[in-house]
């Protein structure tokens, strides 16, 4: 049981780790970056064609007055002529480009709209990709710090107090027992010193040294 138990411990903390790489804070916001250029990218793309499209229904436009205007003057031209057949089929070309004129006119309106709304969605897209730029690095330096402190607390838990504690004690019993040893030492290492500079008194040494020589003369 206790094999399969660390194993399964493992298994958890290679997942959880794996988990943790997928939701790194930094990779997240290089991905939201690239998802941004790419919507930034279609968005340029579709006001490309849509400029394009703008571009082509003015040249239209132009064109249409153009031929309203020539087919007025032709009209009037062959009014001054008497031609009326002419000038009726001149009229009527100019009617109708009139109301195809009045059809593009619309239609480019319609198309500048859905131009400024491309512009102003690429402006935002811009602005939030700006602001995103911003954030990465702000985020990139907090995200720095906070898995620094992370690691210093990782390292800092993993110490038990209980045998820092006990440590320091065995270390101060050590350094009283060295003390102690040195006390011993110095009591013991000179007797004979210690008892010399008990006799200091130089008139009490002779004395006792005579008295000692008087017994001695006594007993002979």
């Amino acid at each position: 049981m206790g094999i399969f138990k660390r194993i399964k411990t493992i298994a958890t903390a290679d997942m959880n780790g794996w988990l943790d790489s997928l939701e790194d804070p930094i990779a997240m916001l290089n991905e939201y970056s690239r998802e941004l250029d790419q919507e930034m990218t279609k968005a340029q793309r579709a006001l490309s064609r849509q400029l394009f499209a703008e571009n082509k229904q003015a040249a239209l436009i132009l064109e249409t007055k153009a031929l309203v205007e020539k087919r007025t003057r032709q009209a009037k031209l062959a009014i001054e002529k008497d031609e009326e057949t002419i000038a009726k089929l001149a009229v009527q070309e100019k009617l109708s480009h009139d109301k195809q004129l009045i059809v593009y006119e619309q239609q480019y309106e319609t198309i500048k709209e859905q131009t400024e709304m491309l512009k102003e969605k690429l402006n935002e897209l811009q602005q939030t990709y700006n602001e995103l730029q911003h954030k990465k690095i702000l985020l990139a330096s907090r995200a720095n710090v906070a898995q620094s402190i992370k690691l210093i607390q990782k390292a800092t838990g993993s110490f038990q107090s209980d045998n820092i504690l006990r440590g320091v004690a065995r270390a101060e019993d050590r350094i009283l027992l060295m003390e102690a040893e040195v006390q011993a030492g110095n009591q013991f290492s000179s007797p004979l010193l210690k008892i010399n500079s008990a006799y200091i008194n130089e008139e009490e040494l002779n004395s006792e040294f005579e008295k000692l020589k008087n017994e001695k003369e006594l007993q002979a």
